[in-house]
């Protein structure tokens, strides 16, 4: 499981300036739930599974919220994020994301 929230730092050599003060651009999604109602969603996390990438998406309004995973697909140089109906497949990436927060959360 690779995590790619990337904490830049002096040694992580990923060549990013870090001694300069600017904002970091989010990736915001409108998303619609199952009874319609549309959410401003933030991706926070991203991270691979069996050869696909995966993100996880929390409200902005409400980050306590519990996150929504997709899977990121790409297509002729765009990229998608599909919702996940295999239950296999749902059941690992849950996992993963339980995991994720787990640590974030110090547990």
């Amino acid at each position: 499981m690779t995590v790619s929230e990337h904490q830049h730092g002096p040694d992580c050599g990923c060549g990013h300036d870090q001694d300069h003060d600017h904002e970091h651009e989010e990736h915001v999604f409108i998303i619609a739930d199952d009874e319609g109602e549309e959410r401003e969603m933030v991706m926070v996390y991203t991270f691979e599974s069996e050869d696909n990438m995966y993100a996880v998406l929390l409200d902005r309004q409400d980050p306590e919220r519990d996150g929504v995973i997709f899977r990121i697909e790409e297509e002729e140089e765009e990229t998608f994020l599909v919702g996940i109906d295999d239950d296999a497949e749902w059941d690992r990436v849950q996992a993963i994301y339980e995991e994720i927060a787990r640590a974030e959360n110090g547990e």
